[in-house]
């Protein structure tokens, strides 16, 4: 997670993070990511059902009831344990979370045990209603995941009207108070229709923004042709930059951040270092901080059935099941050879990646992906990045 608004604009500085000692358990919520502890945040996807049908879905969920959920019981035990282990999030996601009928139960225990709750749907079930309900459970954030303009957004799902019921569901969040954002997985077939997303925070006052790479896996496996080329990913890091410092020059700012592609912080820290060495020396710093990718220490993701995963993508790597070990007792396993590599992967890694001047930037990226193309420790794909630019890290003067 590479925060364009926090690094590029100055929204955050080093001294923003160190005033916390860096704990994961003390650090506000938009400075998670630079935490020296790396408490996993978890994601839960707590149901598989879904009332859409998106063709990216990681989970490739559907509209019909699935067996050996875990139960609304389960579900606190789990909690009681990622609180005792200082799990500083719990992200419900699914499948629709909101079909499930105790997430709100779930969710109010979650926070009562001191953790930050946050929810990821598509939005469309987020009635007035529900916005007030989730307004009492002391919510810390939604996030609404949209693909792009209506006609592309609802080809996307699988179903007309799902970008307008998301957007009512936005609204319904922002008149209740809520901190909502948008989440947007970009791919050739939405590429065009990223200069809009901006227009539309403008246009409806939404405060964050995520855009994600895509990550090859479930039914986005099917996208992998239809990712973006290298210079088609520059390009859009390149507007993603300016659209961002022309909103904050309006005196609008909004959190806008890039996901899943950790080649955007040196790519980032080269672009400012072009035009202000000073600012650029403070993104290093961040950088360095947030150490890149973090599957498998600094994320971690427990399925419906309570499989255990590195990440909510990575699902043919499964490390336990919470209904026969705690998550915390798996977490930190270290019989378990694959996640102790995960934790320790830079002396794992080779070609490109192993020898990039970014690797304690960029973490070596995405191992799911580099999986996908054939070697789990080679370079990641989706690493655009130039022979040039991987080569020297130069300290700023």
């Amino acid at each position: 997670m590479i925060g364009i608004s926090k690094l590029y604009c100055g929204a955050v500085e080093p001294s923003d993070v160190l005033r916390y000692n860096r704990h994961s358990g003390k650090l506000p919520s938009h400075l998670l990511q630079f935490s020296a502890d790396k408490k996993p945040v978890v994601v839960w996807n707590m149901t598989r059902r879904c009332n859409l049908k998106c063709i990216h879905c990681y989970s490739n969920s559907a509209e019909m009831d699935y067996p050996d959920e875990l139960t609304t019981d389960e579900g606190k035990n789990l909690i009681d344990d990622l609180a005792a282990f200082g799990a500083p999030v719990i992200l419900f996601s699914g499948g629709e979370p909101l079909i499930r009928p105790d997430l709100l139960e779930l969710a109010q225990y979650a926070t009562a045990k001191g953790m930050r709750a946050v929810i990821s749907t598509n939005g469309t079930l987020i009635t007035r209603e529900v916005a007030d309900q989730l307004r009492k459970i002391n919510l810390s954030y939604v996030g609404v995941s949209l693909d792009g303009l209506q006609k592309t957004h609802d080809r996307f799902r699988g179903r007309k009207g799902a970008f307008d019921g998301a957007i009512g569901g936005i609204r319904n969040c922002r008149d209740a108070g809520i901190k909502v954002g948008i989440r947007f997985t970009v791919n050739k077939h939405n590429l065009a229709d990223v200069p809009f997303m901006f227009d539309l925070l403008r246009d409806e006052k939404i405060e964050r923004m995520c855009f994600y790479h895509l990550v090859y896996t479930g039914r986005g496996s099917k996208l992998r042709e239809e990712d973006l080329t290298h210079e088609e990913t520059r390009g859009l890091l390149d507007l993603i930059v300016d659209q961002t410092k022309k909103m904050f020059d309006e005196g609008w700012k909004p959190e806008i951040l890039t996901v899943d592609n950790h080649a955007d912080g040196p790519y980032l820290y080269l672009k400012m270092k072009e035009q202000d060495p000073v600012r650029a020396r403070e993104i290093l710093e961040l950088l360095e901080m947030n150490e890149g990718n973090s599957s498998g220490q600094g994320i971690g993701c427990v399925s419906w059935d309570g499989e255990v995963y590195p990440d909510q993508f990575w699902r043919n790597q499964p490390l336990g099941n919470v209904r026969r070990k705690p998550f915390s007792e798996i977490w930190m396993d270290k019989n378990n050879e694959f996640l102790m590599k995960l934790k320790e992967k830079k002396k794992h890694l080779h070609g490109r990646c192993a020898a990039c001047s970014w690797l304690s930037v960029c973490g070596g990226n995405f191992r799911a992906r580099a999986e996908a193309a054939g070697d789990l420790w080679g370079p990641d794909p989706a690493c655009y990045l130039s022979d040039q630019e991987i080569t020297v890290k130069e300290d700023v003067e």
